[in-house]
């Protein structure tokens, strides 16, 4: 039997969701359709879903926001007769294909250090995980990096510990961000299906964080419905040993009720 949660999930994803009638390529897309919203058939309908009636709307302003933030929109909404605006935050994600991971976050472990109090110990397996420093144990699987699960038990369960204690707050900085733009929104367009949705970002994070951290067979770490990896890849820069974060961002629209073997 479903959960109410689950219910009032697919409710929403029932409602935030249509077949994009011209469809978009990319975030300019998304600020020009807000911002010929009048005769915009998806901008109007992103608007009924943020809970604005269109009648009582006097103008729509709409910009793209550059820089390392979540927010990839943000739209101003004046209502008529009434003072200040409202202003919507928004992330977008476009994916051509209905399942694949995307990146969510990616930065040098130092800087998860200082947004999350990584201790110590903790910070000099994660450099080790994702090759920013060599091996602490002798023979790993990769010379380049250790995995989790070749950490010793402790270490393993002081791991899953910290992330389990504060996955609330990691959750949040990982979808949301805390700086002057956190998102509100998340705006899902699958290209291949011409389709998009949008929800509430308080209700994207429920979803991907729910579940237990638990370490993966291949070694990394999951947290709920989030892949914790090294970044691999960037024909060998130093980049490549940054500690990145990853979902599936369709598996919601799928709803899916056991979480993937990953």
């Amino acid at each position: 039997m479903e959960s109410e949660t689950d219910l009032k999930l697919k409710e929403l994803i029932e409602r935030g969701s249509s077949t994009a009638k011209n469809g978009f390529k990319n975030e300019q897309d998304v600020v020009d359709k807000f911002n010929a919203w009048k005769t915009d058939e998806d901008a109007q309908k992103w608007l009924l879903v943020m809970g604005y009636k269109l009648d009582d709307i006097e103008k729509v302003k709409a910009i793209k926001i550059a820089g390392f933030h979540k927010t990839d929109v943000q739209v101003e909404i004046t209502i008529y007769f009434k003072e200040g605006t409202g202003i919507e935050n928004i992330s977008i994600k476009l994916v051509s294909n209905s399942s694949g991971f995307n990146q969510i976050d990616k930065r040098w472990v130092d800087k998860y250090v200082e947004l999350w109090g990584i201790p110590e110990q903790i910070t000099k397996n994660l450099k080790c995980f994702t090759g920013e420093t060599v091996p602490l144990k002798p023979s790993p699987k990769d010379p380049r990096r250790m995995f989790i699960d070749e950490l010793s038990e402790k270490e393993q369960a002081e791991m899953i510990e910290f992330f389990e204690k504060n996955k609330i707050l990691i959750v949040a900085d990982l979808f949301k961000g805390r700086d002057s733009f956190p998102a509100s929104w998340l705006l899902l367009y699958q290209k291949n299906i011409s389709v998009w949705t949008l929800l509430p970002m308080a209700m994207v994070m429920n979803f991907y964080g729910n579940g237990p951290v638990r370490i993966t067979r291949d070694g990394s770490l999951r947290i709920g419905r989030i892949g914790m990896q090294r970044k691999g890849g960037d024909n060998g820069r130093p980049s490549a040993a940054m500690l990145q974060f990853k979902i599936d961002p369709c598996e919601i629209v799928k709803i899916k009720q056991t979480e993937r073997g990953h």
